[in-house]
C-alpha cells in the first residue's frame, strides 16, 4: 500500500477544528497531544543511559523489540527534576515514521474538545513551553497545553 501513514500531524497543525487529545500532566502543567499522534501509553519503563546524549534524553528502552528514545519532558521544558523516588509515566508518540518516548508525570485523560475554546499561544507562558506548543484551550477550570511533537522531539546537543 503507497498510502502514507497517518501521523496526526495535520490535525495538531490545526487545532482551532478542536478534537480528541490524549492528556498528561508534567509539573501540575495539563498537556495534550492529538490522539492519533499517540502510539501507546505505558507504566515505568527500564531506560538505559546513552552516553554524552543530550540532558533532555533520558536513555532509551526496548519496546518489544524497537529501540526507543525517552525524552525528560521535565528537562525538555526546564523545569525541576522529579523527587527522588517519584516514578515518570511513559507516553510513547508518532513523529514522522519515528517513535519518541515521552517521560510524563502523570496519565490524564483522552478530552474531546471544543474548537470555540482554542487560541494561539498565549504569551503570558513560560517561554520553554510557549515554544514547545501550537497554542491552548480554555477548559472549564484549566488550560489543556497542546503540544507540538515535531519540536518536543527535536533534540539538539547541549
Amino acid at each position: 500500500m503507497n498510502t502514507p501513514a497517518h501521523t496526526g500531524a495535520e490535525d495538531a497543525s490545526q487545532p482551532e477544528k478542536g478534537g480528541r487529545f490524549t492528556t498528561f500532566y508534567v509539573d501540575h502543567m495539563l498537556f495534550g497531544v492529538e490522539v492519533m499522534q499517540v502510539q501507546e501509553v505505558l507504566r515505568s519503563q527500564v531506560n538505559t543511559r546513552v552516553p554524552l546524549a543530550p540532558a533532555v534524553v533520558s536513555g532509551l528502552i526496548n519496546l518489544r523489540g524497537q529501540i526507543v528514545t525517552s525524552i525528560d519532558m521535565r528537562r525538555r521544558l526546564k523545569l525541576p527534576l522529579r523527587e527522588a523516588g517519584a516514578v515518570p509515566m511513559n507516553i510513547v508518540v508518532r513523529s514522522g515514521e519515528e517513535a519518541i518516548n515521552l517521560l510524563v508525570d502523570e496519565i490524564g485523560d483522552v478530552l474531546q474538545v471544543e474548537a470555540s475554546r482554542f487560541e494561539r499561544k498565549l504569551h503570558n507562558i513560560d517561554p520553554a513551553v510557549r515554544d514547545l506548543i501550537v497554542g491552548v484551550y480554555k477548559l472549564d477550570d484549566r488550560l489543556l497545553l497542546v503540544l507540538d511533537t515535531n519540536k518536543t522531539v527535536a533534540v539538539a546537543a547541549d
